[in-house]
């Protein structure tokens, strides 16, 4: 499972319009059978970049996002030391106990939705503060600079 707590449905507080619209984006792209499934995929990767992203940045970001998803990635104290996109990804996969590709596409789905809201001059903002391999994980060519 995912998430760490599981809140019965009749608790659960109804998500905004544009969380709701965020939901139904992942679960096109990553194909997933549920809007809870969805749901877990976002909450899994707007943590795991909320602890890798810092500054204005995050800032940004954050403003752009629904307010559930900002949420997710604020609540995250950034580390000291980005990882690799790849690293990233295993990192994710090991705290969920699912496989790298799996976890690889939850990735993908994610941030596809996250550069909808984003934007595309903020996405090059958070590739050039993150480390190198995150460029495919948000569906664009990881250039490089010419020796």
């Amino acid at each position: 499972m995912i998430s760490d707590v599981r809140v019965p449905l009749e608790h659960q507080q109804p998500y905004s319009t544009a969380y709701e619209q965020m939901l139904e984006k992942v679960r096109y792209e990553g194909a997933y059978p549920t809007r809870e499934r969805a749901d877990e995929a976002v909450r899994l990767v707007l943590a795991g970049l909320g602890r890798q992203l810092a500054g204005d940045e995050r800032v940004d970001l954050a403003a752009r996002l629904p307010l559930e998803a900002a949420r997710v990635l604020t609540a995250q104290i950034p580390e000291v030391q980005p990882l690799t996109g790849w690293a990233f990804v295993k990192d994710l996969a090991a705290r969920t106990g699912a496989s790298l590709a799996t976890t690889r596409w939850d990735t993908g789905s994610v941030f596809a939705a996250v550069t909808a809201h984003a934007g595309p001059d903020l996405i090059t903002r958070i590739l050039h503060q993150l480390p190198s391999g995150y460029a495919l994980l948000f569906g664009q060519a990881e250039l490089t600079s010419a020796a």
